[in-house]
């Protein structure tokens, strides 16, 4: 199908909030409900996946076609 997002990992912290990093910078740190959603993600799916998702790390499959649009063509 495509590559496999890979290299994200994630913290939480004592109060509650998760950092989120790619090939360890920091991607994303959510709080409250949007953590606790993330969290929730992450043990039921794939992990790598749910955290390309919500960082926007991921590519969209359009990629190949957009190279060859008349606008990007140079």
């Amino acid at each position: 199908m495509g590559n496999r997002p890979g290299g994200f990992a994630y913290t939480t912290r004592p109060d509650g909030t998760v950092t989120i990093t790619h090939q360890g910078r920091a991607a994303g740190v959510l709080r409250g409900g949007r953590a606790a959603r993330f969290l929730n993600e992450v043990e039921a799916g794939d992990a790598q996946l749910v955290m390309a998702r919500w960082t926007g790390n991921y590519k969209h499959g359009n990629e190949r076609v957009a190279r060859s649009h008349p606008r990007n063509a140079r």
